[in-house]
């Protein structure tokens, strides 16, 4: 999956003018690419639209035309893109009340190294966690964090040829599992490369 350049993005103008339709296209994009970990822990999986979805929303809010400005947006969020052998995703923790999300973040330190995802029968594959900076404290982990799961050439294929996928974590204050919907793997799957043929 290619990076973003400048070029594909629109200007302050003409995104103010498409923003309405363009918002509507990526969150129906994104309906595809949510796998919920209980009532308060998603993963939403990232890929070039989303990714160009929120740099066109940062250039918005931060007001950036400046080649330089536009140049460290794209260095930040790039990473993010799928490079066709592993699935990027952002995980969300979210609680409302700030007070009861104060306490959960305490005992969800480390949570990001023990989410999980796994195709088929074959081994959990377990994320390289907030390559950008450390996001955990002393006290809390952060409500959001950012992952790339590593699968293998047969992960892939047998991805790709409609294996199962299942998500979850293996964390004391959050032990799940639970089934990726046919339309979410699909769509994950799109984001890999087929591996060549030996």
């Amino acid at each position: 999956m290619e990076k973003l350049t400048a070029d594909d993005l629109m200007t302050l103008e003409d995104y103010a003018r498409a923003r309405t339709q363009f918002r509507h296209q990526i969150m129906e994009h994104k309906k595809h690419r949510f796998v919920k970990l209980g009532d308060h822990a998603r993963l939403i999986f990232e890929n070039r639209q989303t990714i160009q979805y929120q740099i066109q929303e940062m250039l918005r809010i931060e007001r950036i035309f400046e080649p330089e400005g536009i140049a460290e947006e794209l260095d930040a969020y790039n990473p993010l893109i799928p490079d066709g052998c592993n699935l990027k995703a952002t995980m969300m923790i979210e609680y409302a009340d700030p007070d009861i999300r104060k306490v959960e973040l305490a005992k969800l330190i480390g949570v990001e190294n023990k989410v999980w995802l796994r195709v088929g029968n074959d081994a959990k594959v377990y994320p390289i966690c907030d390559e950008d900076l450390e996001r955990d404290n002393e006290e809390k982990t952060s409500s959001v964090h950012f992952m790339r799961f590593e699968l293998t050439p047969s992960m892939i294929s047998a991805l790709k040829l409609g294996e199962t996928l299942t998500a979850g974590a293996d964390h004391s204050a959050l032990t799940i599992g639970v089934n990726v919907a046919d339309d979410v793997r699909t769509a994950l799957s799109e984001d890999l490369d087929t591996p060549p043929i030996n």
